[in-house]
């Protein structure tokens, strides 16, 4: 039996029996664990252990039972945004979803710092900038499931979808579309589409602006500013929201519920 605490981002809350919970969070070295929180509506504790709340876990482990429970919860931060915005509450629950649903990927510490960072960001941002958060955040989880598609050039004729550095903080773009080829995971210049298919409207992509595609690769390479100042449509945002949700829940390999009941808010 001992006593110990952690460092943890809380998940999810699950009602179990009449009063007590169950809840999952997330650490940085063992990743998502679960553990029971007693107590009634009344109780002060359970007020604090809620999702999207991080902070310091107490918990008290008994081996000899393999049985975990919550004896304190001391909030760091609470995150107190989402409460007034519905899509904060969608983005940042379909984000745990995706952490959940994926295992972390195999990388609790790097999950543990990308998933804290994107609720932050979010809490600090209005919704029209929390959009494209949402966007860089499952582009860079995409990247930690190690099936992100490579964004720089063409798949075909490796002609890059940008021209100048990434690495300085002026970027520019080719004027265009670039489309991804989902059956083979990277994307083609317009060009070369016309040119590899007879029938291209027999063949499954997504089309994006070639800007739109620089803005995912700044995400991938760059200091976060450096995509954070990029000026995107809002048909730009739009297809890249439906691009990185496709893509996501592809990598997942199962349904994410969250995209589905959200559809109109996300």
């Amino acid at each position: 039996m001992r006593n110990i605490q952690k460092e943890a981002l809380i998940l999810s809350v699950k009602s179990s029996g009449e009063s007590n919970r169950i809840v999952s969070f997330l650490t940085k070295d063992e990743g998502i664990l679960t553990s029971i929180l007693y107590g009634g509506p009344k109780s002060k504790l359970r007020s604090l252990v809620s999702p999207f709340n991080s902070g310091l876990l107490y918990l008290y482990n008994d081996e000899s039972k393999h049985s975990s429970k919550i004896t304190d919860f001391d909030v760091i931060k609470y995150h107190l945004t989402f409460r007034e915005s519905l899509f904060k509450t969608w983005a940042a629950t379909l984000a745990i979803e995706v952490v959940m649903t994926t295992k972390c990927g195999g990388s609790p510490y790097e999950t543990f710092t990308m998933l804290n960072g994107f609720l932050d960001g979010l809490d600090l941002l209005d919704e029209s900038h929390g959009q494209t958060g949402l966007i860089r955040f499952l582009w860079r989880y995409i990247g930690l499931l190690g099936v992100q598609p490579d964004s720089t050039q063409c798949r075909r004729c490796h002609r890059p979808f940008y021209s100048g550095n990434l690495t300085d903080n002026a970027l520019q773009y080719k004027l265009g579309r670039a489309l991804y080829s989902h059956s083979e995971n990277g994307f083609v210049c317009t060009d070369c589409y016309r040119a590899s298919f007879d029938n291209p409207e027999m063949h499954q992509y997504h089309q994006l602006s070639s800007k739109a595609v620089v803005y995912l690769q700044a995400t991938s390479m760059c200091e976060p500013s450096v995509s954070r100042n990029m000026k995107l449509s809002e048909d730009e945002i739009a297809n890249l929201k439906g691009f990185v949700y496709s893509l996501i829940e592809s990598a997942a390999g199962t349904k994410i519920k969250t995209l589905h009941s959200g559809i109109g808010i996300l």
